[in-house]
């Protein structure tokens, strides 16, 4: 393998307390930690980076190197007198992952090498399958992308919608009828690889910090079929005492009705803002071109409206300075998030909000959710994002 200096973004803080009987593990992907941000490097090297001993650091990188995740490269080019160091680095080629996303009628795959990059796509019409054919749509699409794997998996990172808790049981998802379905569990014992799942907007937002801008604490809102959001707050994602932690396209915006949503309630924002919904408002305007773009305007502005609304008190709580939108373009950007930063200032105090930003993802929209399926695996089997 070729040394390469890959592109990564913050690191994940770990979510609990390294007690000394997971001092090893701590230390391991330490030193994974600092081959996946910074490339090849030699083991002196690390030993500076990490302040962990040489010896350590010896020991570490002989049992990587003997699991097969870290490989030596050859020796540094150097001028300097002496023996030229061996420069060691993750072996980038070990391994693949698959992620996955659910978030959509059209179900996405992927293979990706251990830098998040897409090696290969598939998909599958899920065509309004539901519960048990959902279920057996998934496993088809993971089937396909096994059978294409050219390396062994790390592991398989699903984004689901709806509330996914800490073992990988999917709550609720309306849209695909699921209802305490253990779907981690279930994979897992199909493939006979690590899986882990989460909730589509959270595996986005995982994406955005460690490949996209995000530049500290960061909320995501992402804007497909349904509304969903996913927080990192000191470097940690948030989920919330019940996994709900921003679950916010059901919740009722104001009392002024508004339109029926399909979990029943009246003016929910996934009513207001979902792609299906604008799409059928904008396609539904008739008249010559100015009135045309005027109304158009006027939709996406009131969009924006509502989503300012429910963000204000969020972004008032947790002092955010950031908001990303992952979703169509041309539904986002422009009319809609200008709104939408113009409701948030008006309703938080400028003292305090006033540097607050709105922007776009730089991610593409269709890989987002796959690539932060791909971090998933990589910071629960490597310990590195």
């Amino acid at each position: 393998m070729t040394a390469t200096q890959p592109s990564h973004g913050r690191i994940l803080r770990p979510t609990a307390k390294v007690l000394p009987e997971h001092a090893r593990g701590h230390n391991r992907a330490l030193v994974l930690q600092t081959l996946y941000v910074q490339g090849a490097q030699s083991r002196a090297d690390i030993a500076r980076e990490t302040g962990l001993t040489k010896v350590t650091i010896s020991d570490l990188v002989a049992e990587l190197i003997l699991d097969g995740i870290v490989a030596e490269l050859g020796q540094r080019e150097s001028t300097r007198p002496g023996k030229p160091a061996t420069m060691i680095d993750i072996d980038r080629a070990a391994f693949q992952i698959i992620g996955i996303d659910l978030s959509d009628q059209n179900l996405r795959g992927a293979l990706l090498d251990v830098d998040g990059r897409v090696l290969l796509r598939e998909s599958a019409d899920r065509a309004g399958r539901t519960g048990d054919a959902a279920l057996a749509a998934v496993i088809e699409l993971i089937d396909s992308l096994v059978q294409r794997a050219s390396a062994p998996l790390l592991g398989i990172g699903v984004g689901s919608p709806g509330i996914v808790d800490g073992s990988g049981t999917v709550l609720t998802a309306a849209n695909l009828k699921w209802a305490d379905l253990p779907l981690q569990q279930l994979l897992q014992e199909r493939f006979g690889v690590p899986v882990l799942v989460a909730n589509d907007a959270d595996a986005a937002v995982l994406a955005e910090h460690s490949f996209g801008d995000a530049s500290g604490d960061v909320m995501l809102v992402k804007v497909g079929a349904g509304v969903g959001a996913g927080l990192i707050l000191g470097g940690r994602p948030f989920y919330g005492s019940n996994s709900a932690a921003g679950e916010i396209g059901h919740v009722v915006i104001g009392t002024d009705g508004g339109p029926v949503c399909a979990c029943g309630k009246v003016g929910c924002l996934e009513a207001w803002l979902s792609v299906p919904r604008l799409s059928a408002q904008l396609d539904a305007i008739t008249g010559d071109a100015a009135a045309a773009s005027t109304e158009r305007e006027l939709i996406l502005r009131e969009a924006g409206r509502r989503l300012g609304i429910i963000l204000a008190p969020v972004v008032g709580a947790l002092n955010l300075s950031e908001i990303v939108l992952s979703g169509p373009t041309e539904l986002l950007d422009g009319p809609l998030a200008t709104a939408t930063i113009e409701t948030l200032r008006k309703r938080t105090m400028a003292e305090f909000t006033g540097d607050l930003t709105l922007r776009m993802t730089a991610l593409a929209r269709d890989d987002i959710v796959l690539r932060g399926a791909a971090v998933m695996v990589l910071s629960g089997q490597l310990g590195v994002s």
